[in-house]
């Protein structure tokens, strides 16, 4: 069953800018995001240029502790996802500048991907009180993933991802398809045990992974996590799920088997690593959970 939540209509009008300028685009544009915040009415108590990943999430727990109304954090999905635990269960809203390479928690929330765009969302949008996902006790803005997904993650050269964008993902997958071994996948419910071969694994907590539609049933305020399952051990199955679901093909399901639940405890033989949005931070076995109306976010006031 889907949970709505109700939301207050109204957003900050102060706000905290942090800006990891190591993204693809932070260091260009937060000059830009700063004066166009400022040009729409969006009082900035401080702004922040993060040059160093690794203190993102200290900046947005200072400016949390301090007060803040709203934290417009700018950066890729990892940046966010490793931000938000300091907004749970805080009075701050959540703004976002997707900054990123795919941008899927802005695709999810449908906020614009321009500059402009997000800016506009943030000064004259509404609140929207969403769930996040959790890996163990780790929440996460949009969608974790194990099989070639991490691997591709932990190895792709940065100077790839920051000029050729998701096709320099896409460059690298094929290199590191070569040699990847399928996985048995053993998920629990609680009440029922899967069994299956396995090629990838999403954990989604919205549709998009990667910057790509991959469900129709995954959202941020079903009060569910979805997994999403590969099936099979051949590797171009793999491939055309991915070529499928991007060009939204009739029969872009072929392939995959979803399950649906509020936790799940997922487990790999062998051991996979587990990306956390973009970020490979884990490792099987895992539980996977949701987080139901966890935090208020920023989006355009005509998003349902």
């Amino acid at each position: 069953m889907e949970t709505k939540y109700t939301h207050a209509p109204s957003l900050p009008r102060e706000a905290v800018l942090i800006v990891n300028v190591h993204s693809r685009r932070g260091e260009a544009l937060f000059k830009d995001a700063k004066a166009l915040l400022e040009q729409a009415g969006v009082r900035l108590i401080a702004a922040h240029a993060v040059k160093d990943p690794d203190r993102l999430q200290e900046s947005v727990r200072r400016a949390v502790c301090d007060g803040a109304p709203m934290v417009i954090v700018g950066g890729g999905d990892g940046s966010l996802s490793g931000t938000v635990d300091e907004l749970v269960g805080k009075e701050c809203v959540f703004g976002v500048l997707p900054l990123g390479t795919a941008n899927s928690f802005a695709r999810t929330l449908g906020i614009p991907l321009d500059l402009e765009g997000a800016v506009k969302a943030i000064a004259s949008g509404r609140r929207r009180r969403i769930d996040l996902g959790m890996i163990d006790h780790d929440y996460f803005v949009n969608a974790a993933s194990l099989g070639l997904s991490p691997m591709i993650g932990k190895t792709v050269p940065h100077r790839l991802k920051r000029y050729l964008g998701r096709i320099g993902y896409l460059l690298w997958a094929v290199k590191c398809s070569i040699g990847f071994r399928a996985f048995r996948l053993i998920l629990d419910d609680g009440k029922t045990e899967r069994r299956m071969w396995a090629t990838e694994v999403r954990i989604l907590n919205g549709p998009y992974h990667g910057g790509v539609e991959l469900s129709d049933h995954a959202d941020v305020d079903t009060g569910e996590i979805v997994v999403q399952a590969v099936v099979g051990r051949s590797h171009a199955r793999l491939a055309w799920d991915w070529y499928a679901k991007f060009f939204r093909l009739r029969d872009r399901d072929a392939h995959t088997q979803e399950f649906r639940g509020k936790s799940f405890r997922v487990e790999t033989v062998p051991p996979q690593r587990i990306s956390i949005d973009g970020e490979v931070l884990a490792r099987t076995p895992v539980v996977a959970t949701i987080a139901a109306g966890a935090v208020d976010v920023a989006v355009p006031a005509e998003t349902s």
